[in-house]
């Protein structure tokens, strides 16, 4: 009997690298039949407790980095501009995409989506509520009901839950993918998710 299990993608919406995770994931995905579970969550939380830092900003790194983003945007064929401000808090992002996500899994999708190339290549700063609230307009969203959902003790208490238990599960970075089981962390990890899911693993 075929597995039809779904992927789990967590990912922090100011990290480039789930950027370009986000860009091919649904993909990969339907090349196996698959669903995906979008699970943004805040990597600050884990990279706290591992003493980690974004890429981008560490010295001799950040220059590689740079580079690399650069390079695999370009084989992916997606735009990718690095922001200012970098990195950004995307608490706000987080808690609309898990509002909606209640009411219209696809719409919470689209919205991801949407934050993502509002950063990533429009430059905006979705650490912003405002902006997040501005993007959610013009992905359909209702912002006077999502500025209040934003406040709202349950959907906040669900955003500290999934990263609560991100961590537990030992998710540390952006992308991190778990496949029937099988972690997998970063975006260079995506020929081997594709692989692992057309053999069966290894």
């Amino acid at each position: 009997m075929p597995n039809n299990e779904p992927i789990e993608f967590y990912f922090d919406f100011s990290s480039p690298y789930g950027y370009l995770a986000a860009c091919q994931i649904d993909a990969v995905a339907e090349r196996h039949a698959r669903e995906v579970l979008w699970r943004p969550y805040l990597i600050g939380a884990a990279m706290k407790l591992s003493g980690r830092k974004p890429l981008v900003i560490q010295p001799m790194i950040a220059d590689y980095t740079r580079t690399d983003l650069g390079r695999s945007a370009r084989r992916a064929g997606v735009k990718l501009n690095l922001p200012d401000p970098f990195p950004v808090a995307t608490v706000a992002a987080c808690r609309a995409y898990y509002w909606l996500l209640d009411q219209e899994q696809e719409k919470a999708k689209s919205l991801a989506q949407a934050l993502y190339l509002a950063y990533f290549v429009e430059g905006r700063n979705i650490g912003e509520p405002d902006v997040v609230l501005d993007v959610a307009g013009t992905a359909g969203v209702d912002p006077d009901a999502l500025s209040d959902a934003l406040q709202d003790p349950a959907v906040k208490e669900r955003l500290k839950q999934v990263t609560d238990d991100a961590i537990a599960r030992g998710i540390f970075g952006s992308p991190f993918f778990i496949v029937e089981g099988e972690p997998f962390w970063g975006n260079d990890r995506l020929p081997e998710v594709d692989e692992w899911l057309q053999t069966g693993g290894w």
